[in-house]
């Protein structure tokens, strides 16, 4: 095999690399999304037609990772049954002297349950921005598919923690330049 020949193959398999681990949050995320892998939950337009007998209690958990805020959810558990439509709401304070914005990263546990967790309408969907001791209630529309109901290995679950932790994000000047004159 010829130097040309290597120098190619070394060039392709850099730039295949390189271009893999661009790819890969991306490729990540979506294998999540479909799968539940790691209690990722499902973004769903509608709620199921069909409400089934079987109850599962959800409860509620929040944290806050670096953020000046307080978090916390307004109920600790409710019960609904699978395909039935469940309103819970959360409630984040901004504790410090300047705005600030927040995204909210979330799961379920136990995980194998992710694919089943569907929400209709969540907060964590996009960043927001609280203002300087600001109280914000935040609503999160969800239901269990009533598939959980037909999968063998999902007949052990009858608890499911949706857990949700706030961060502060780096993308809003306002919060970085209030902080520096604080």
């Amino acid at each position: 095999m010829s130097n040309r020949n290597i120098t190619l193959i070394l060039v392709v398999a850099v730039f295949g690399m390189l271009g893999l681990a661009f790819a890969s949050k991306p490729l990540y995320d979506s294998f999540c999304r479909v799968t539940g892998f790691g209690g990722t939950t499902q973004i769903a337009e509608e709620a199921p037609k069909d409400i089934l007998d079987r109850s599962l209690t959800i409860r509620f958990d929040a944290n806050v990772m670096n953020a000046p805020v307080l978090f916390r959810p307004l109920q600790t558990s409710m019960d609904i049954k699978l395909g039935e439509h469940g309103l819970a709401f959360y409630e984040v304070t901004n504790t410090s002297s300047h705005d600030v914005s927040l995204m909210a990263s979330y799961n379920v546990t136990p995980h194998k349950s992710g694919l089943y967790f569907n929400k209709l309408e969540c907060f964590c969907f996009e960043e927001r921005i609280v203002k300087a001791g600001q109280t914000k209630k935040l609503p999160v529309v969800f239901f269990v598919s009533p598939d959980l109901d037909e999968e063998r290995n999902m007949d052990d679950v009858r608890t499911i923690t949706l857990s949700y932790t706030f961060y502060e994000t780096d993308s809003f000047e306002g919060a970085a330049n209030s902080a520096a004159l604080n």
